[in-house]
């Protein structure tokens, strides 16, 4: 099985690419050899990449020792036998039902750093043009300061955002501002009267305290909660906040609505900017009506067979077919005054953005679960064929376990959160560098607190809640922002003090004879196909375990490895240092945390 001639594409970006063809070519011949009539393909679609202690790549055999009429561990003997000798792989062995290939490190040191050298800081991406993308996080209520629940949205769709523009892909990112909403209009409702006549129960409450706070998003966000709380009691006021509602759904709102919820939202932006997260577009939700995609949505809602009109003149969806809790079977979608519902301006939302990209990612909350749900059984309805990536999150535990909230009043504001954090790295900063001015370390306190708040919350899966634990998040030596940090600017340190200005020149791969040094090598080889694999899975928390793994690794070469010191190896070893020193920058740009070139 002679693998078909082509002319010769440009060079794959990932150093494993032209070591894997060479495996698969050889593993075909080896196939041949024993008679196992084995296409090209199936063998690729079966290689395991993460390897194992036993090798770099690995083959199970199940799935062909059927068809070859051999128990698996008798095919892969046979495989490994027949092997022949091959100048990028290093050793095949068979253990039960598994070939593992170990690659030759000279080989893949090579393929590694030239890619490093030659493309800088864009290793491990790809070049695009790729698909066009649209990913829309974060998207909380303009009601006040952003706070520490909503955090994780921001950075989990930040980092796929920066994943796929890596990746090559044309993304856009997008703020949802509703400002159509009850929450909203409740700020607007209280703020549109006169301070002596605040209801008293919100008046003590909310009160400005001295001196006056001077953020936006803190002033007008203050009586949020408290109106939250004063509504439930009060059917008169109910009864303003709807007819204010509906004023502003149909364009009619007071101007000071529009005004406060830019002045919120530009103060959650400026947080958010504290740890890198920022948009390219903000999609307001009242422009959907404004354009016209509510009514079209509408329209077409209406016509469907599965459209209801209630006793009280509001139109529903019967979705019992889809699964979805018995209470939630029947959506409605337009009130009987004719108004539509935050629902049915999210179906228009999510159309306008499937007709504009390739793809379409929304980073939720789990209490959105059956939100997400439910959009998907409209997009069924409409007969739409695509659907947006969901990627769901579980909270942000609040101390003593219980989560967070405005409305409750439970909310811990991220910018109190940021500055704890940057506070105790200031007094890890002190600790290690007496002698630093008071400028530089508040510089390198916020680049270091904020980072480690980034990576704390990175790094655990969506799927999973996150509770946190300063003495991890800011340490210096273990799974966290900071160790990552200080790995660059060790590596930053090692290049300064060589004196050296070109660094892949002269190297040898020959040279990395030393267990830490092949690891390394084998790390750093590894971003491509990572990064690839979150572009797939959306799995960001991969992103921060793989910068562990090279911070790690690196450090081991660094306590095992003389570098400035030694003699015939000093260029090949400053080579790698130079590797993962340009490695560990770029994840660090991935996770939106600063790169400092002094800790």
């Amino acid at each position: 099985m002679a693998k078909s001639e082509s002319s010769p594409g440009p060079v794959s970006p990932d150093p494993w690419a032209p070591i894997l063809e060479e495996l698969l070519d050889e593993l075909e011949a080896s196939a041949d050899r024993i008679g196992l009539g084995t296409e090209r393909g199936v063998l690729e679609s079966l290689l395991d990449l993460e390897g194992g202690r036993q090798g770099d790549v690995a083959l199970p055999v199940h799935r062909l020792a059927g068809p070859a009429g051999r128990a698996p561990p008798v095919l892969a003997a046979d495989l490994a036998k027949s092997w022949s000798p091959s100048r990028s792989i290093e050793s095949v062995s068979a253990d039960g039902a598994f070939v593992n290939f170990r690659v030759v490190t000279a080989r893949l040191a090579r393929e590694t750093l030239e890619r490093v050298a030659a493309r800088g800081a864009r290793y491990g991406g790809q070049d695009g043009p790729g698909p066009t993308a649209i990913v829309e996080h974060t998207s909380a209520n303009p009601t006040g300061p952003l706070h520490v629940g909503r955090v994780r949205n921001g950075i989990i769709g930040d980092t796929v955002a920066r994943v796929a523009r890596a990746m090559g892909e044309s993304v856009t990112t997008q703020y949802y501002v509703d400002d159509l909403g009850r929450q909203s209009a409740m700020i607007t409702w209280i703020w549109s009267k006169p301070a002596d006549q605040w209801p008293t129960e919100i008046a003590a409450a909310a009160a400005v305290p001295e001196p006056p706070v001077r953020r936006d998003d803190v002033l007008y966000g203050r009586p949020y909660p408290f109106v939250s709380a004063y509504l439930k009691d009060h059917p008169d006021a109910q009864a303003e906040l709807a007819a204010l509602v509906q004023r502003i759904e149909e364009g009619h709102g007071p101007p000071l609505h529009r005004e406060l919820v830019g002045k919120i939202l530009a103060g959650m932006l400026a947080t958010l900017a504290r740890i890198n997260v920022r948009f390219d577009t903000f999609v307001w939700e009242s422009s959907l009506l404004t354009d016209g995609s509510v009514d079209s949505v509408l329209r077409r809602l209406n016509g469907l067979p599965s459209s209801i009109t209630e006793e009280n003149g509001a139109r529903a969806l019967d979705l019992g077919r889809y699964g979805l809790p018995k209470e939630s079977s029947r959506v409605v979608y337009q009130r009987g005054d004719g108004t539509s519902l935050y629902l049915t301006r999210d179906v228009a939302y999510h159309l306008k953005k499937m007709r504009s990209a390739d793809r379409v990612v929304d980073v939720l909350g789990q209490d959105h679960r059956l939100h997400a749900r439910t959009l998907d059984a409209f997009f069924e309805e409409l007969g739409e064929p695509r659907r947006p990536i969901f990627i769901i999150y579980q909270d942000i535990l609040a101390h003593g376990g219980g989560r967070m909230s405005t409305r409750g009043g439970s909310a811990v504001w991220l910018d109190e959160l940021l500055d704890d954090a940057v506070e105790r790295a200031r007094g890890e900063v002190r600790d290690r560098w007496e002698s630093i001015d008071a400028a530089e370390a508040d510089r390198i306190a916020e680049a270091v607190g904020t980072g480690a708040v980034r990576f704390h919350i990175l790094r655990i899966a969506p799927e999973k809640p996150v509770a946190f634990d300063w003495e991890q998040a800011l340490s210096f030596e273990g799974r966290s922002g900071p160790f990552v940090q200080y790995s660059y600017a060790r590596a930053g340190s090692i290049l300064r003090k060589s004196g050296a200005s070109e660094f892949f020149v002269g190297y040898d791969p020959a040279h990395y004879t030393s267990e830490p040094e092949k690891a390394l090598v084998r790390v750093i080889a590894r971003l491509p196909r990572t990064l690839r694999v979150v572009l797939r899975t959306n799995h960001v928390q991969n992103v921060a375990g793989y910068a562990h793994d090279l911070a790690d690794e690196f450090n081991r070469f660094y306590h095992a490895v003389p570098v400035l010191s030694a003699d015939a190896e000093r260029t090949s070893r400053l080579a790698l240092v130079a590797a993962a020193h340009q490695t560990l920058g770029n994840v660090l740009d991935l996770m939106g945390i600063e790169r400092l070139e002094r800790m």
